[in-house]
């Protein structure tokens, strides 16, 4: 099993995140906040909150936006997930999430909506890449709940 890229950034309140403290947990990285589909993705995911803390889950998503955007962002929607604040792109680099995208004709680079799923002992289990916001999280959790029937 691949052990997941370690890195250490900040809350939306400036804090430093361990990761290691955080284990197991749905790590998501998303373009940025307040936008149409990353709304989507967080409110789907602080829906789902409670169910995936029963499983032992925190949820933690990370964009290149400031702490003081995330900190709109989930007082805006009420979010109950942790964003992570990566303006130097440490987080989005461990996890090559930063590719070419086209943004109206315009060749951009930007991160590509993506989660990963790490264990309790900092081990990859299942990375999802290019996601779909609407219905993703409930994916997620369908496949922690029951991997093998997910796969099918």
């Amino acid at each position: 099993m691949t052990k997941a890229p370690i890195f250490e950034i900040n809350d939306s309140d400036g804090k430093p995140f361990k990761m290691e403290d955080h284990f197991p947990m749905v790590l998501y990285f998303y373009p940025k906040d307040s936008t149409s589909g990353c709304t989507t993705e967080a409110k789907e995911f602080t829906a789902l909150i409670p169910e995936f803390q029963k499983l032992g889950y925190d949820v933690v998503g990370v964009s290149r936006d400031s702490e003081k955007s995330h900190q709109n962002f989930i007082c805006r929607y009420t979010l109950a997930i942790t964003l992570l604040s990566d303006p130097e792109e440490k987080a989005c680099k461990a996890y090559d999430v930063i590719k070419e995208k086209n943004m109206y004709g315009k060749k951009v680079m930007g991160v590509v909506r993506s989660t990963f799923l790490i264990d309790k002992d900092g081990n990859l289990v299942k990375e999802w890449r290019k996601v779909k916001a609407a219905g993703h999280a409930q994916a997620v959790l369908d496949f922690i709940k029951n991997p093998e029937a997910a796969e099918a």
